[in-house]
């Protein structure tokens, strides 16, 4: 049979942490093409086109990226439903322009975790902005800003970058602009 489990697993070392360092916007097809690794052909070695990420920093338990399998046994069909909200405290003019022109397009998104992991999302169909919401609050301690929620799904789960740091993302062919 084709589709063998292959490995089994040991209970890991406590040594990985949660959270997520930073988010990369990239509108989808400026990746024209993914090279996937020659031996683990789940992991991005390079990419092809002209993606250009802009990257933004994100810092607290306000922004997760999560995915599900779905799997059906009526249809046979499994799927990854990828969802990332994103926390970006401060209102501004420009964010709520780069907002507006999140929502009318479709995105592709690389997460960065904690642990230095580089994730790519919505890497065959997109990424849409799906909700959120801009707040003010009510107190003078109560957030100020963004809150954005994208979803994708996809028929497997969110790729690895081999990249481990932005410089070698952008050796794999990622242009990263980082705002002020």
């Amino acid at each position: 049979m084709a589709n063998e489990i292959t490995l089994g697993r040991k209970l890991p070392f406590k040594n990985s942490i949660g959270g997520i360092q930073a988010v990369y916007f990239m509108i989808l097809g400026d990746a024209t093409a993914f090279t996937m690794d020659s031996i683990n052909t789940d992991v991005i070695e390079a990419v092809t086109g002209t993606p250009a990420a802009f990257k933004y920093e994100v810092k607290g338990a306000g922004t997760t990226f999560n995915e599900t399998p779905i799997s059906s046994i009526e249809t046979g069909v499994t799927s990854f439903e990828q969802k990332l909200t994103v926390s970006l405290p401060k209102l501004t003019l420009e964010m709520n322009k780069e907002l507006k022109l999140m929502c009318w397009n479709q995105l592709q998104v690389i997460v960065k975790d904690n642990n230095d992991n580089y994730f790519l999302m919505g890497k065959k169909f997109g990424v849409d902005v799906t909700g959120g919401s801009i707040v003010r609050g009510g107190a003078i301690a109560d957030m100020s800003g963004y809150t954005i929620e994208m979803s994708a799904i996809e028929p497997v789960a969110a790729n690895f970058f081999e990249a481990t740091t932005d410089a070698l993302l952008t050796t794999a062919g990622v242009t990263i602009t980082v705002g002020a």
